[in-house]
């Protein structure tokens, strides 16, 4: 039987950067079997997030998003998936004492197995072959048979999200990553690290006020809830995501059941293509990429599109300017959705904007030129009077030798020691630890604002208090 939906208003729209599947029957009978799984994530868990981006949204709240550029089957269930939840973890802990404010934890995880390229093949020695996508499309091998993209791959990337999702939710059960414990990594790392002589005493008031919570027994019941922990992805494979679209009973809403947080990239963001198609019609909060040359009339047209009844948290955009753009670009397209009255989470992408290639002809960024975004970010909010909502960052719990600079001062000519990534370079955990550090201190050096809402007691509200129950257009159906 096929499960799948035949009439989704996507399909009859461009879609940027899909692979050329050679065998379309043999696609086709790997998506009907997925359309007959069960989702991943569930519509109340996207809906629990979607209240904590509106929180961050309001300015209540910090998302601190990341982990890998892209997954690998082999990586699935690994040492690697429980390193980068506790380095989000310990991140987290830091800045939620720095901030006073809560952090929302999302992982670029069990998801994230397909990558846009910018050329849809590689030449190497005279041969050419298709680019490597993805693990869920092809190999990262340079032969033909492995860059021939394999649909067969999407079922695995089904079991690997949800071996992925399974150990995600037994850490956090377990209490393996709860407050003290990441607390106790924050601490090695500050004796362990070159630089961590500079963090010893935030690191001793946050010990501090854990003394204060056991010493009134706050810790008891503090300590017995499980830290929150999200997944999100790039929706990038179209016949995938819909796939694996699900209707709410309780509200007859669609739903991607493929992560709880789902954006869209800086090369499928085309408003007239089927990727805002795509997740115009789902109910799980959408992340937009904005690179440098996006105009504030690209940024009101995306809420138009994706937000039209101006609900918090169901937009967030995340800015990849670039050091050298951030503090130009940035500016007046913040200061055209606020006075649009759209509430949206800001958050920084501090990494894609700053890739270069080193002398050893590894790709790579550097650590300065990634603080230095994030410093440009936190200014950028502070000139406007608005809520510098997060970070966006590719990270590993490792200690691998991809990103130049931080505390181990990683030279180019470390760069081969452990270079590891299948696509773009990620920050290992103590360059993950030092920028969490430096967001804290940000957020000491500059008070944290109110946003304003200069056209809010002016903005039309009687067409615009809430969602339908169900969308008229949908991911699922016609």
């Amino acid at each position: 039987m096929n499960h799948r939906p035949t009439a989704a208003p996507w399909r009859a729209l461009p879609a940027a950067q899909q692979p050329e599947w050679p065998d379309r029957e043999a696609l086709d009978a790997v998506l009907d079997r997925l359309a007959g799984q069960p989702p991943l994530v569930f519509a109340a868990e996207c809906d629990a997030l979607r209240h904590r981006l509106a929180d961050v949204a309001r300015g209540e709240a910090f998302l601190l998003q990341g982990g890998d550029c892209a997954e690998v089957f082999d990586g699935a269930g690994s040492r690697a998936v429980p390193g980068k939840v506790e380095t989000l973890l310990q991140m987290a802990v830091v800045l939620t004492y720095a901030a006073s404010t809560p952090v929302v934890p999302v992982g670029r995880i069990a998801g994230q197995y397909a990558k846009p390229r910018s050329s849809p093949t590689e030449t190497r020695d005279g041969v050419t072959l298709p680019s490597y996508r993805g693990d869920c499309i092809n190999g990262h091998e340079f032969t033909a048979e492995a860059r021939t993209p394999d649909p067969q791959r999407l079922g695995r990337m089904y079991e690997s999200s949800a071996a992925t999702l399974n150990l995600i939710r037994a850490l956090t059960a377990s209490g393996h990553a709860g407050l003290h414990q990441a607390h106790a990594w924050n601490r090695e790392f500050v004796l362990r690290s070159p630089v961590g002589e500079r963090y010893e005493r935030l690191l001793g008031e946050i010990e501090t006020a854990l003394g204060f919570i056991r010493a009134y027994g706050l810790d008891r019941s503090a300590g017995s809830r499980p830290p929150e922990f999200y997944a999100s992805h790039e929706a990038l494979l179209l016949d995938y995501e819909s796939a694996l679209v699900r209707t709410d009973t309780r509200t007859g809403r669609p739903y991607a059941g493929s992560g709880h947080l789902l954006w869209i990239g800086e090369r499928t963001r085309q408003l007239d293509g089927a990727h805002i198609a795509f997740a115009a019609g789902i109910g799980n909060p959408i992340a937009v990429k904005l690179g440098p040359t996006a105009l504030p009339e690209d940024a009101l047209a995306l809420v138009e599109r994706l937000d039209p009844y101006r609900e918090p948290g169901r937009l967030t955009f995340l800015t990849r300017m670039g050091k050298d753009r951030i503090r130009d670009v940035l500016p007046p397209l913040v200061d055209a959705v606020t006075r649009s009255g759209a509430r949206v989470a800001w958050v920084c992408d501090p990494m894609h904007g700053n890739t270069f290639e080193a002398p050893t002809g590894h790709k790579t960024r550097h650590f300065d030129d990634i603080v230095d975004e994030v410093t440009g970010f936190f200014e950028v909010h502070r000139g406007l009077g608005t809520h510098p909502g997060g970070i966006h960052v590719e990270l590993t719990g490792d200690a691998v030798t991809e990103c130049l600079g931080g505390g181990d001062d990683v030279a180019p000519e470390d760069l081969h020691l452990r270079y590891e990534t299948s696509c773009d370079p990620r920050l290992n955990r103590r360059q993950s630890m030092d920028l969490a550090f430096h967001v804290a201190q940000l957020y000491r050096e500059q008070a944290r604002p109110r946003p304003p809402h200069p056209q809010e007691d002016t903005c039309d509200t009687t067409s615009r208090t809430s969602p339908p129950a169900a969308l008229t257009t949908s991911a699922g159906s016609a």
